[in-house]
Parts: C-alpha cells; structure tokens; sequence
C-alpha cells in the first residue's frame, strides 16, 4: 500500500511520483479536462489515495463508472504497460470499500435531508424563486419555527402555505408578503419538483453525516457514491443543491480542528459547474466564504469539471492540488481560456505549458502540487498512475450485493412518516389524517424485519429527531455566522 502521508497522483517526466503532502489536503482542489481525456479515472486513483489514508471520500458518480471502486481490477493492455512503468507504484489490484448511495434509492441506499435543515435559502434556490416568491418562503419558515411545525417533506410545505392562506394574521408584520400570486407561483414550483423527482430527497429517516464518515475493518476510509447519472440529465438543481446542502452541514456540524496529519473528509463535486450557473449572488458569496472556512473544519473539497473557467475566481485561488487534464482550443474564446489555464500554474522552465495543454495524451496531466509550506511547485507534466479498483462499471448483480451487504442496509430503505406540519394542520382542521402507504411485510420472518426495521429506519427517525431537538439550541448560537452564510434559521 503506498504512503498514506503522501498524495501520489502518477510519474513526471523523469519518472520519479508527483506527490503532495496529505497534511495539505484540505487545501481543496481541482481536476480538470476536456471529455474523454481521463478525469473519472484520476478522480478514482485519488478516491483510493484518501481511503487508503483512512480518509472517507464522497464523490458523485456522474457517469455511472465511479462504482468500479467496488470491484478489484484486472490491468491488461496499455494500463498494465504504465504499471510497469512505475515500479515504485506498490500497485495492487483490489477492491475498496464502496457505499452506494441514490435520491431515488433504486441504484444505492436513499438519500435524504429534510426541509427544516435544508432552510429557505437554499430550498429558494432549488424552486428558481423570485425575490417576492423568496419572502414568502422565507415568512413561511418563519412561522413554521415559531409554532413549532416540522417540515420534513414537500406535503408539510404545501399544508403550511395552504394555512397561512386562510389564516394570514399568523404572519403577523410579514402579512402583506402573502399574496395570491407569489403563493401560488411557489406552489406551481413545488410541483414541478415534484415531477422531477425530487420529493424523493425530502422526508425521514435523514442521512446523519457520521455515516458518510465511516472506515472499514482495515482502517480505510468508506467510500461514499451517489448515483447522479439520471440525476444531473433531469433535475441538475437537485444535483447542484443537494451537493451545498452537504457541504453547508458538514461546515455548520463538524469542530475545528486546525492544522492535521491528514483531513476528516474528502469530497469530490463531480459537473462542478453547475455548484454556480443561476445560482444568485448572495448564494454564491456565502458558497465562496463556505469553501473558505471549511479547511478547518477538516475538508477537503475538489471540484471535478471540463475547465477551470467553470468556476469562479474566488474559488480557484483557494485550491491547492491542481489537476489539468489535456483541453481543446478552436475558437478565439477558447484559446483565451486556455491562456488562463495556463497561467494558473506556476511556470516550469523545462517547458511551454500553454503548448503541453493541447498536446496531452489520455491519461497525461498538468499537475500543480503545493510545496510543505503551502506555496505552489512549478507545474509538472505527469502520467496518473492507474487505480487499483476496476475501471469500470459494476455489473447489476455485482450492485446489489454491494448495497446488500453493506454495514448500512436496511437503515435508509423504509422511509418514515412521523407527525409534523402536515399531520398538526389536518388534525386542526379536523380532518382525517391519510396515513403514509407502507409496504406489505410479508409474514415468513416477520418478526425479524420489524426487529431490523425499528433498529434501522425508525432508529434514524429518533436519532433524527433527538439531534434536531439537541442541536436546537446550538443552532441559535451559530446562527449569527451561518445566517450570513446560508440564510435563514435552520430546524
């Protein structure tokens, strides 16, 4: 296994490992490319890198080829070639500790938040509301903290809204807020979610975020996929906003830690463009001061896209490790960019890095690293060193039993339904509460899937709960840092 102290990323020109120390991993970084010049493999090389440290990773699996972590590789051919090519390499085939996660929970365990945590900022966000549509959201949130209403789902929402309607004087001084059109125009958006999916991501029992901190029987760290194949085609918001709800919580739930031998976390922003394309200033800010601060916390975040363009100045000049895979320049725009690239590394006298960014071969790579004190290396022309886990897909049979024998199943599977907004509201109104479909249990073994069940689901559900209620108060406490950074009062 290689040295858990080091980032290796592949050989230089010399032969010799372009490394990068671990303790400096919290300096984010980048890993870019055009299409098919081999970004989902030295995501997968790096992905192995930090779980091997014992790190546990989060990476969004676009492409649906990520999964190959699960699955011990068999290098032949021209990956086979550049093994020998590294003899200090250590390289051994195996597979690595895989967790698979999906909103929808037909390819992974589900994965979900509730509205309460994700706030009304970033839920704004997500429904592409207009400053008027914002405030009666915001309003709505309002209300919901003073009564004591939970929203945990889309129907919590609807039931609110459809309350402060009949009853507008519960807005008190935020009544004139609440017209016709903006509420309906929020209702029109939550319904749209709706079709695209999306209510799969709201509702219980909640991802804690130890669990996607976890490491194996061997010390390596677990590593978190989520299946966004479908997802960034059809509903890319989710995507996008999902991913800074994540960050956003690690950063208002983790402690200090300060300077470490290695970080806590690493996550991997697979399509990091979409973090930032519509997304309003304000927002936008608060994510640029998020990235900041969360190095102390322990993290590492590395944006995966096809040109560092893609993502805004202030976040380019806090990643350390930098990753360039080869780009095409056509057009006099493009050329322009590439320009830009070029001079985001620090110049290396053995070569014209302008003109090695359009001659790099699949699987080559500019690569900045940072020197101990933190300050830029010159740039170095590098070959990834290959991944030890598969390149490539995980067949269906080969998922299922990776999502079967995981330390996590049957704790997300069976979603909950506990009382909040929507069951208080009815119940006022004194109408019958419908309640939640469940799934028949079939009666062979009965006895031990409800044992399982209240173990797992409903476990979540009171952890869930318990944690909401104890962190209320710390919430309030922090909440002169994170209003500025994220809006709003968070349940």
């Amino acid at each position: 296994m290689s040295d858990s102290s080091q980032i290796v990323v592949g050989a230089g020109d010399d032969g010799q490992p372009v490394a990068q120390a671990m303790r400096l991993a919290n300096r984010h970084g980048l890993v870019a490319g055009a299409t098919g010049t081999g970004k989902t493999v030295t995501l997968q090389r790096l992905a192995e890198v930090f779980s091997d440290a014992g790190i546990p990773v989060f990476a969004a699996d676009i492409k649906g080829d990520l999964c190959g972590l699960g699955a011990a590789g068999a290098p032949q051919g021209k990956v086979a070639e550049r093994i020998a090519d590294m003899p200090w390499l250590d390289h051994r085939p195996q597979a690595y500790p895989v967790t698979l996660w999906d909103i929808a929970g037909r390819s992974g365990h589900p994965l979900r938040t509730t509205l309460s945590e994700m706030g009304p900022l970033l839920l704004g966000n997500l429904l592409e509301l207009t400053d008027s549509q914002q405030a009666v959201l915001y309003a709505a949130f309002k209300v919901a903290d003073r009564e004591g209403l939970l929203l945990l789902d889309l129907k919590d929402l609807k039931a609110l809204l459809a309350h402060l309607k009949d009853n507008p004087q519960l807005l008190g001084e935020d009544r004139a807020l609440l017209t016709t059109s903006s509420t309906q125009a929020v209702l029109r958006r939550l319904a749209i979610l709706e079709q695209q999916g999306a209510e799969a991501l709201f509702g219980e029992p909640a991802v804690q975020l130890q669990d996607l901190m976890q490491v194996d029987a061997q010390g390596r760290g677990r590593i978190n996929l989520l299946d966004a194949s479908r997802l960034v085609h059809e509903a890319p918001k989710v995507y996008a906003t999902f991913l800074l709800w994540l960050l956003a919580e690690l950063f208002e739930q983790l402690p200090e830690r300060g300077d470490a031998d290695k970080p806590l976390l690493a996550l991997f922003f697979d399509e990091a463009h979409l973090l930032f394309n519509g997304t309003p200033k304000a927002l936008q800010d608060r994510l640029e001061q998020v990235v900041r601060l969360i190095r102390s916390k322990g993290v590492g975040v590395y944006f995966v896209t096809q040109s560092p363009s893609d993502l805004p100045d202030p976040v380019l000049a806090q990643l350390g490790l930098r990753i360039q895979h080869g780009l095409r320049a056509f057009t006099a725009r493009e050329q322009k960019a590439l320009r830009a690239v070029a001079d985001g590394f620090r110049p290396n006298p053995a070569f014209d890095t302008l003109a090695v960014l359009t001659e790099l071969g699949i699987g080559e790579a500019l690569v900045g690293t940072l020197q101990d004190k933190g300050t830029p290396e010159p740039v170095q022309r590098v070959r990834v060193a290959p991944p030890q886990s598969r390149i490539g897909p995980l067949s269906e049979a080969e998922r299922r039993a990776l999502i079967a024998g995981s330390p996590l199943a049957g704790r997300y599977d069976q979603p909950i339904d506990r009382e909040s907004a929507y069951e208080l509201l009815t119940q006022r109104k004194g109408e019958p509460v419908e309640p939640a479909p469940q799934p028949k249990a079939e009666q062979e073994g009965f006895a031990e899937k409800a044992g399982e069940f209240l173990q797992g689901a409903a476990g979540q559900a009171i952890k869930s709960a318990m944690r909401q209620a104890a962190n209320q108060l710390g919430r309030q406490l922090v909440r002169g840092l994170m209003g500025s950074l994220l809006g709003g009062r968070k349940r």
